[in-house]
């Protein structure tokens, strides 16, 4: 362990940015860490690109990903840190990825000329909790030979959650980023020893040394937690209205089922009222329909 330094959280908007979207050494060796490139796919060099992808029409608002580059391949790279896992958001990573697809085409251009598009999405949530996996990876396949693949476009989502450094032994760089991803926030005082002896880490952890940011970055940095956690307390208070709602449509069919059965007995409408607590109007609703 090394100390000294002020830290902040990575995963921020503000944070994630300088790291990867000023650093094309830092954002290759992320990208080529965990996404699925073996041998001469390797990423090389990179081009930053514009992060916005206008959409066709005007109905549907600009969509704004983190980071976007391409290599001299010419395929593109389209990185997203995503704090909560939304039901939208898979769809939001779809239609990114496809718009960079597609934007590569002009006028006279030739389909065989299209490169692929590989969409990286780092979440900080569990989305998969069924599977013990955490690095999920999507390509077109065939339904029947997935060895028989449509190239264009190719999709990894990574559950930081589920992340512990014993899962991912075979590549060393995609532990240390991961490490870096979970385990440094506005907390930490002393970084791990592994992340600060490997050259890119270490780097990456000079840029988020607090020192390093102006007072508007520390403002944009602080509203970025405040907005997230505006976001989990509605969310929180959602599923507890949910869940309350719930209750009480389960209390009502349970005083249902009772004046039923107490119905079925020959009690009066006055005793079963008394029991219950259900209105009389109500009880003699249940004599007619009989349910």
């Amino acid at each position: 362990m090394t100390s000294g330094a002020i830290y902040l959280d990575p995963k921020a908007d503000i944070t994630f940015k300088k790291v990867f979207g000023r650093n094309p050494d830092l954002l290759i060796s992320l990208l080529n860490a965990l996404l699925p490139l073996e041998g001469e796919e390797q990423i090389e060099s990179v081009e930053y690109l514009p992060v916005e992808l206008l959409p066709v029409d005007v109905i549907h608002k600009d969509t704004i990903v983190d980071v976007r580059c391409k290599d001299l391949k010419g395929r593109q790279f389209v990185v997203e840190m995503q704090m909560a896992w939304t039901a939208s958001f898979k769809k939001r990573v779809v239609f990114n990825a496809s718009k960079a697809y597609v934007d590569q085409a002009g006028t006279g251009f030739a389909y065989e000329n299209l490169q692929p598009v590989y969409s990286l999405n780092i979440v900080n949530a569990v989305f998969e909790p069924q599977v013990d996996e955490f690095i999920h990876n999507y390509s077109i396949v065939h339904d029947k030979y997935t060895d028989k693949i449509l190239e264009g476009l190719h999709f990894t989502f990574v559950e930081l959650p589920k992340f512990k450094p014993q899962t991912v032994l075979e590549k060393r760089m995609a532990v240390l980023w991961l490490r870096f991803l979970t385990e440094i926030n506005a907390n930490t005082r002393v970084a791990p020893t592994e992340l600060m002896r490997d050259p890119d880490t270490s780097r990456a952890l000079e840029i988020l040394r607090i020192s390093a940011f102006n007072s508007d970055e520390l403002s944009l940095y602080d509203k970025f937690w405040d907005r997230i956690s505006r976001e989990r307390t509605l969310c929180e208070e959602n599923r507890m209205a949910g869940f309350k709602e719930g209750e009480a449509v389960g209390v009502k069919k349970g005083v249902k089922k009772v004046a039923l059965k107490l119905l079925s007995m020959g009690l009066s409408t006055a005793d079963i009222a008394q029991a219950t607590g259900l209105a009389a109007d109500d009880i003699e609703a249940l004599r007619k329909s009989g349910n």
